[in-house]
Formats: C-alpha cells, structure tokens, sequence
C-alpha cells in the first residue's frame, strides 16, 4: 500500500476530500492522509455534505497538523491549495515523491447556497478526475521522476 498525503493550509476542506477520495477509490492499494501547515481545526461543513452527496464516508476526520504525522512514512504528497488566489502552499520536506495540484477553496465562496454548493461540486470534481487519473497509472511500476513528472501533469487537468 502507498501512503498518500494530501496537504493545504488549513485542512478543512479540499484536503479533506482529497483524503476522502483516494482513500474510496483506492482500498487495498492507497492509504490517505490529510494535514495542514495552520490546520483550522474543524471540518468544512460544505465539504462534509459533499461528500455525503457522493456517497462517500463523512466519519473520522480531523483537522490536524503535518507535524503529527512526521513519523508516519509518505510515499507521495500532493499539495491542494491554490497558489494563484494568494495562498502559501506548504512544502512537505521528506524523501516522497511530490506534485502539485492546485484547486480552488470553495470555502471562501461568497454568494446563494446554490453557488456555495457549484463551487463545491467544482472542486470534488476537479479532484475526483485527478485521482481517477493517478490511479489509472502503474503506479508501484513507476520511478521517482516518472511519477513526479505524471503526477505533475495531472494537477494541471481540469473536469
């Protein structure tokens, strides 16, 4: 099993579903993780619903710190938060193969319930492809470059 870290500022929210949904699409081959650099300590309300929407599981999360997991062996990281709206996007220093995938936070979406839950269903959506795709590759085949350079090109895919 690959140990999957999913990173962001505060993890409440994209990093949460990104956990979320390696760890439905992948049983038996990943097991996720999520954490943040300034953890806000509570989950998005907003992101619990959407997974619920999905079918997915809403028990068990936590916002927590990437220091609690500083002994806990990753063997690929990918940071979610998104550079282009201003935020600082964590560095994971270890050995582990790692890949940005830069997405949108709806949780700052201002607006109707309706747009809330658009940008929400955005997000799940752009993340749910880019698991899909990351799982579809030979992963345990794969070296170090080849991985980062894949993992890399799919945090540039859009739904």
């Amino acid at each position: 099993m690959l140990n999957v870290f999913v990173v962001c500022t505060g993890n409440s929210c994209r990093s949460v579903m990104g956990e979320a949904l390696f760890n439905h699409l992948g049983p038996g081959r990943i097991n996720a993780f999520s954490a943040g650099s300034h953890p806000i300590g509570r989950i998005n309300t907003g992101a619990l619903a959407t997974l619920k929407r999905h079918g997915l599981p809403i028990e068990g999360y936590q916002s927590q710190s990437w220091e609690d997991f500083e002994d806990t062996v990753m063997d690929i990281v990918i940071t979610v938060c998104d550079n282009a709206a201003g935020e600082t996007c964590p560095l994971y220093l270890s050995s582990a193969v790692r890949a940005h995938w830069g997405v949108m936070d709806p949780g700052h979406v201002e607006g109707s319930e309706e747009i809330k839950i658009a940008a929400f269903e955005k997000t799940f959506g752009v993340l749910k492809l880019r698991v899909e795709k990351m799982l579809a590759l030979p992963l345990e085949a794969m070296s170090f470059e080849e991985l980062t350079t894949e993992l890399n090109k799919i945090g540039k895919l859009e739904d």
